[in-house]
């Protein structure tokens, strides 16, 4: 693999985020070799790096915010043109509910149709910088898809691992995308087992969610949006959908970047940040709670929104970190109360929004009966995805 020297880029160094050992940034590398844990990416923002030198309004995509990103050389960019993607207000849906700020920022609208798009895509530009010339993934559904499309773009070889009861739209584009597809009986771990198996003598870089540094820098972007889409300032409360959790830790990297370059006041007050979760499968819920020591031994079950049917996430510890920062909390959502979110966004906004998307306006709903949330607090729930992928799933019952 290639070794690279830092040139013009701020990235610094890659740290374990269990005990913060340092790691270089200029070779491939995996999960720390100390904790086998997520390495986390730093950058020298203690430099002077205005608004205005840090973002190129000239990109409309997430490579707007290229100085705060970790590719060295951006001749290895792969971009497909994602981020940027609509923050838009819901007059209707709020005036529903009494609602003085709602907002949801639709990342159905990226490549790929998901927010997926935005981890892969740097994923993939740095595996392309570091001489990768393969990549593998276990998923439920979008990542392997994101990962397919940019490996087709960049050249690279690209393996997808993914439970057999996913809808055929995943499916058939993966194959579109030339990848080498593989159907696994279980969940997202039953097809981490199978990648291990299939990439044993290590000649694909493994892109599974935080087991490399970079698919969380793609992700944070979304933070960086919706601070610059919001003139600098941030909502009470963002609601988000936590599978594998990247872009609920990623998001909150970004504010405590922008924070430490004055892009926000020091004295910014950030959101609480609620992480959202299927009741067929919501271990943070339940470690939360205090119902377990840990997910390691959770048992989750299959449910419509694929993307939160990740039962041991490895990044639990930061994305409790990430809650108990902000003030925030967990909660879980039935399958059926996401349909109905799915009704109420479709009819009354024009947003057919992923099964995800509507678990967190349902736990908005929830979180008011109960008065965590306030209705004049501003509101911003993240779609992950369009729904157009999940119809095996969600067809007839509109």
């Amino acid at each position: 693999m290639t070794t690279l020297q830092a040139t013009s880029s701020r990235l610094q160094v890659l740290n374990c985020a269990a005990c913060g050992a340092p790691h270089t940034a200029f070779t491939l590398q995996r999960v720390s070799e100390c904790c086998a844990q997520p390495l986390l990416a730093h950058y020298a923002l203690h430099e002077p790096l205005s608004r205005e030198q840090g973002i190129d309004t000239a990109e409309n995509s997430m490579w707007r915010y290229h100085a705060v990103l970790p590719l060295l050389d951006e001749a290895n960019r792969v971009s497909l043109g994602e981020g940027w993607t609509p923050l838009l207000p819901l007059h209707r849906l709020g005036a529903r509910y009494g609602l003085a700020d709602l907002l949801l920022k639709d990342e159905g609208q990226n490549p790929t149709g998901s927010f997926k798009a935005r981890g892969l895509s740097m994923a993939i530009s740095k595996a392309k910088e570091l001489g990768v010339t393969g990549c593998i993934i276990p998923t439920a559904g979008n990542a392997g898809v994101a990962m397919a499309a940019y490996c087709a773009r960049a050249g690279l070889r690209a393996v997808v691992v993914m439970p057999r009861h996913t809808p055929k739209a995943f499916k058939e584009e993966c194959y579109w995308y030339g990848a080498d597809v593989h159907l696994v009986d279980g969940l997202i771990n039953d097809c981490a087992a199978r990648v291990r198996e299939l990439n044993a003598d290590g000649a694909l870089l493994d892109v599974s969610t935080l087991k490399e540094p970079y698919r969380l820098e793609g992700k944070k972007t979304m933070g960086y949006e919706l601070a610059e889409q919001l003139n600098w300032t941030l909502p009470d409360v963002l609601l988000y959908p936590a599978g594998g959790g990247t872009g609920l830790i990623g998001i909150w990297k970004a504010f405590q970047e922008m924070k430490a370059m004055g892009w926000l006041p020091a004295t910014a007050q950030l959101p609480r940040m609620v992480a959202v979760q299927a009741a067929t499968c919501c271990p943070l819920v339940e470690t939360l709670a205090g119902h377990q020591a840990n997910c390691h031994s959770y048992v989750g079950q299959p449910t419509i929104a694929n993307g939160l049917a990740v039962p041991r996430p490895l990044g639990e510890p930061l994305m409790l970190q990430v809650l108990q920062e902000s003030q925030g909390t967990a909660i879980s959502i039935t399958d059926e109360q996401m349909l109905e979110g799915m009704r109420e966004l479709a009819r009354l906004e024009g947003l057919f929004v992923a099964p995800e998307g509507a678990a967190v306006w349902m736990a908005a709903r929830e979180l008011l009966q109960t008065g965590w949330l306030q209705p004049n607090e501003r509101m911003v729930l993240l779609n992950t995805g369009s729904a157009q992928k999940y119809l095996d799933n969600v067809e007839g019952r509109y």
